[in-house]
């Protein structure tokens, strides 16, 4: 009754409580969202191709989802966890080992005494057994409790292969786009190259003909010179980014295909950000968090359980007999059962600094996932900002840019009409090209701003 009621009170003791999420203080809505949409899904629900629509790009990813050199890492991980889970739960089972052995002697016919003139006797001994090894009897629920932690450890390692995969598409995406816009800056280097050179041979026939000066003329040739060395320099960047995209996709470097251009691309008609509350179930970081929190949670318990006796039972079954003939006969059976029980006295503070590590473990593990959810609001919230407000820019910049090619066209016209002088043309050509530049950027952050907003949504695992 005594050893029932010790047992009673030392599983009451590390009785585990069931997990339970910790309270988590979601906003109704997101920061930057807009208020006047009731809708209450997400872009971050859309698989990644549902969002972006360029048949090239689309492939680019696909081949970074095989050869990506980080999804393969994770996958490495992964396997890794689950073969730790493996060897976790087989200590909670007993383990059985089969040996045999077979001796034959013989003794020297010349060794006997006595002068028998017999020869020599050879004689056999064999056994057959199954040993029972060192099977710990899980009373306490240490073994289960490891045993549920590297299970969580498993399911934190595919939401961190998820997390990667997102983390692939977004890299791959913005490489894209990056790749795009230079490709545009590409065409209006090039294509203001031709009209400044144009220009410069207008003026040097008006200089030979007595109506421009030479000043007008070094001038003109100092624009060309500017949009002749902005070429290689964006040429450069074109193959550097290739590179890089190639390096996502696993590939050696080299040169990368192109569908849509950079004003063609599609975008969503509508990009509802969803509801707060649904960000800690779609994003994969967040699930990657609180399973290494449910780990530490397991942990915790494991360590506790330690203070308490450890039952194990060894053992084996089987024949022994000094003739192979009569090895497996009723009397050649023998078996041996060796209960023990084995109970901590003085470890000099060992268990219970276990104890506190493990704590402290899990307190740090519920400190990154708290910091994680705030992180990735924080992340939403700033993605919708920036898609918003590049948009605006974006509208604006284009009549900027409208603007400026009719001020560039007229103060040419004027120029040429000796109506003004060509230090107004060339300030309004330099304008336009600077404008054209700035609105080509302004259309890559704009996609950029969609991935990030995706990416932050927790889409592009699906």
């Amino acid at each position: 009754m005594t050893i029932l009621a010790l047992s009673l009170s030392a599983n009451s003791a590390v009785a585990q409580k069931k997990y339970q999420r910790p309270p988590v203080n979601t906003p109704d809505t997101f920061r930057g969202a807009d208020s006047a949409s009731p809708d209450q899904t997400s872009i971050g629900d859309l698989k990644w191709f549902e969002v972006f629509k360029d048949e090239d790009l689309q492939k680019l990813v696909r081949t970074a989802m095989t050869q990506n050199y980080d999804l393969r890492a994770a996958l490495a991980r992964i396997n890794a966890a689950r073969a730790n889970l493996g060897l976790a739960r087989s200590d909670q089972f007993p383990q059985f080992e089969a040996s045999s052995d077979l001796t034959t002697t013989r003794t020297s016919r010349n060794g006997q005494l006595g002068g028998s003139n017999q020869g020599g006797r050879t004689r056999s001994f064999g056994s057959a057994l199954l040993n029972l090894l060192n099977f710990e009897i899980d009373v306490w629920g240490r073994l289960r409790q490891q045993t549920k932690a590297a299970r969580a450890e498993l399911q934190a390692s595919e939401e961190d292969r998820k997390a990667v995969m997102t983390t692939v598409v977004s890299d791959v995406s913005t490489g894209y786009f990056s790749l795009l816009e230079l490709d545009s800056e590409l065409d209006i280097d090039k294509h203001t190259l031709s009209t400044r050179e144009d220009s410069l041979r207008l003026i040097k026939l008006r200089q030979q003909g007595g109506v421009a000066t030479m000043l007008d003329v070094r001038q003109a040739e100092e624009l060309v010179y500017q949009a002749s060395e902005t070429i290689p320099d964006t040429e450069r960047a074109i193959e550097q980014t290739e590179n890089q995209i190639n390096l996502l996709l696993g590939n050696n470097p080299g040169p990368i295909s192109r569908g849509r251009s950079l004003t063609q691309q599609q975008e969503p008609p509508a990009v509802p950000a969803g509801l707060p509350s649904s960000l800690l179930e779609r994003r994969p970081d967040i699930r990657a968090a609180e399973q290494n929190l449910v780990a530490q949670h397991a942990l915790v318990y494991a360590a506790k359980a330690a203070y308490f006796p450890r039952i194990s039972l060894t053992g084996l079954l089987g024949f022994q007999s000094n003739q192979l003939s009569n090895l497996f006969t009723g009397p050649s059976g023998v078996w041996t059962f060796v209960p023990q029980i084995t109970q901590p006295i003085f470890t000099a503070g060992r268990l219970k600094s276990n104890v506190k590590f493990a704590k402290a473990q899990q307190e740090f593990a519920l400190v990154q996932y708290q910091q994680t959810i705030q992180t990735a609001f924080r992340e939403v919230s700033d993605a919708l900002v920036q898609y918003r407000r590049v948009k605006e820019i974006r509208t604006q910049q284009e009549l900027l840019v409208t603007t400026l090619r009719d001020r560039a066209r007229l103060a040419y016209l004027r120029y040429q009409g000796g109506v003004d002088t060509l230090l107004d043309a060339l300030d309004a050509d330099r304008d336009l090209f600077n404008a054209e530049l700035s609105l080509t950027q302004t259309r890559r952050n704009e996609l950029l701003s969609l991935v990030q907003l995706y990416k932050a949504l927790g889409g592009g695992w699906q």
